[in-house]
C-alpha cells in the first residue's frame, strides 16, 4: 500500500524512528526489582521493630513484677528513754482513812449540819435523826428494869426472914432453899432488864450522827426527812468521808522491777493539771507477793498534803527513784504486733529477713513505748508492719523520702519502652 493510500484513509504514515524511542526493557525490570528490594527492607525494618518492643516490653514487664513482688517497708531505730532510772507509773489518789458512813439506828432524818467540803474534826455532829420506835422500846425497857428492882427488893426481904426462922428452925431447909432460888432468879432478871436497857441507851445514841474521824466530807446523800434503815447491807450511806492530810497512792509496779523497790524509798507525785510542781512521798508497805494475774507487786505511797492541794480521786504519775536496772529503748506505737505468744517487734536484719521479735514493755506512752527488753538500739524496727508478715520474710528497706526508688526507675522504663 502507498503513501498516497494511506494519507487517503487518514492513516499516519510509519515512522522508521518510532521503535527506537521506547526505554529498554531490562531498565524496567531492574527498577521494579529496586523496588520490591525497597519494600522488602521496609518491611524487615518494621518487623525488627515491632520485635525488638515486643521483647524490650517483656523485659519491662519482668522488671515490674519482680519489683512487685518485693515488700518494701520502713524502719526506724530505737531511742534511748531518759536516763533517769525512774520508773513512772499511773496510780489514783486515795484518802489516808476513807469511810462511808452509814445509820446504825432506823429512822427519819430531824437535820444535817455538814455539806461536801465541809472539813469536821473527830467526833462533830454530822447529822440528827428521829427514832420514835427506839424512845419508845427504851422507856419500856426502863419500866421492866424497875419493875425486875422490885421484884429483888421483895424477894431479898423474904430470903432474910426465912434465913432467920431457919435458924430457930421454924421453917425447913427446902422452904429457905426455894426463897433462895426466887432471889437469885430475881437478880439474873434486874441484870437482863438493866442490859436490855444499855443496849437501847446505846442504840438511841446513835440517832447522833458523829464523824469517826478527822477528813473532808466527800458525799452527802440524804436530805431532812429521808427515811433511813439501819445497817449496810440494803441502805445507802448518809455521809462519805475521807482523811485527806496525809494522802495514800497504791501502785501495781511490774516484777521487773520488784527487786529495785523498799521501803521509806523516795517517791515522786505529778499530776497534770498542776504542772510544774512535784510532791514527795516515800514507800510504807510493800506487798509480799507478786500478783500472779498480773505479774506485779502492790505498793502503797504516803504522800504528805498540808495544804490540800491534792485532792483524793485524782489520777497522778508516781516517779520511783533507782528502779530502773538498765537503759531502756523507745520505739513508735504503731510498730507493735500483737500475737497470741504476746506483744512483738518485727526487725529486719542484714540479709533482709525478717525476725518477730519477743518484748517486755515497761511503759505505754501513748504515741510511744518504752521497751525494757527484746531489741537492741541498732535494730532496724518496722514501722506499720503487714499483719501478714512472719519470721523469715524477705524484704526491702523503702528509701528515705526525696529518694529516687526502684519502683519509679521501672516505670520510667515502662513509659520509655511504650
Amino acid at each position: 500500500m502507498t503513501d498516497k493510500h494511506h494519507a487517503s484513509l487518514a492513516i499516519p504514515p510509519h515512522d522508521p524512528n518510532e521503535g527506537r524511542a521506547l526505554p529498554p526493557r531490562d531498565r524496567e525490570w531492574r527498577r521494579a526489582k529496586i523496588a520490591v528490594v525497597v519494600v522488602l527492607v521496609v518491611l524487615a525494618i518494621g518487623a525488627a521493630r515491632t520485635i525488638v518492643s515486643d521483647v524490650i516490653q517483656r523485659h519491662a514487664i519482668a522488671d515490674t513484677t519482680r519489683e512487685n513482688a518485693i515488700q518494701y517497708v520502713n524502719v526506724v531505730t530505737p531511742k534511748p528513754a531518759a536516763a533517769s532510772g525512774d520508773t513512772l507509773l499511773p496510780g489514783t489518789l486515795r484518802g489516808y482513812v476513807e469511810s462511808p458512813i452509814y445509820a446504825r439506828a432506823t429512822g427519819y432524818l430531824l437535820h444535817w449540819y455538814v455539806d461536801i467540803g465541809a472539813r469536821v474534826k473527830q467526833g462533830q455532829l454530822l447529822a440528827d435523826l428521829d427514832t420514835p420506835e427506839i424512845d419508845q422500846e427504851l422507856a419500856q425497857a426502863i419500866a421492866q428494869q424497875e419493875q425486875a428492882s422490885s421484884s429483888l427488893g421483895l424477894a431479898k426481904s423474904s430470903y432474910e426472914r426465912w434465913q432467920q426462922l431457919r435458924q430457930r428452925d421454924a421453917v425447913s431447909q427446902q422452904e429457905l432453899d426455894e426463897r433462895n432460888s426466887t432471889y437469885t432468879q430475881d437478880i439474873a432478871n434486874l441484870k437482863a432488864a438493866q442490859a436490855n436497857v444499855a443496849r437501847l441507851q446505846q442504840l438511841e445514841s446513835f440517832k447522833r450522827i458523829v464523824a469517826p474521824f478527822a477528813g473532808v466530807i466527800t458525799q452527802r446523800n440524804v436530805d431532812v426527812g429521808d427515811l433511813i434503815d439501819a445497817g449496810s447491807g440494803t441502805s445507802r450511806a448518809l455521809f462519805a468521808l475521807a482523811q485527806a492530810d496525809p494522802l495514800r497512792v497504791y501502785l501495781q509496779l511490774p516484777q521487773a522491777y520488784a527487786e529495785g523497790v523498799h521501803e521509806n524509798q523516795e517517791a515522786t507525785v505529778t499530776q497534770a493539771e498542776l504542772p510544774g510542781q512535784q510532791f514527795h512521798g516515800t514507800i510504807t508497805h510493800i506487798s509480799g507477793a507478786i500478783d500472779v494475774p498480773t505479774r506485779s507487786l502492790q505498793i502503797e505511797v504516803r504522800l504528805p498534803n498540808p495544804d490540800g492541794r491534792l485532792r483524793p480521786g485524782a489520777y497522778v504519775q508516781v516517779a520511783l527513784h533507782g528502779t530502773a536496772s538498765h537503759q531502756r529503748l523507745l520505739v513508735p506505737g504503731n510498730a507493735l504486733l500483737f500475737r497470741a505468744e504476746g506483744p512483738r517487734l518485727a526487725v529486719v536484719g542484714a540479709d533482709g529477713h525478717v525476725a518477730l521479735r519477743k518484748i517486755v514493755i515497761s511503759q505505754d506512752l501513748g504515741q510511744s513505748l518504752e521497751i525494757e527488753s527484746g531489741i537492741e538500739p541498732t535494730d532496724k524496727v518496722i514501722v506499720n508492719p503487714s499483719d501478714s508478715i512472719a519470721d523469715g520474710d524477705v524484704v526491702s528497706i523503702a528509701p528515705a523520702a526525696g529518694a529516687s526508688s526502684p519502683g519509679a526507675t521501672t516505670a520510667q522504663a515502662n513509659k520509655e519502652a511504650s
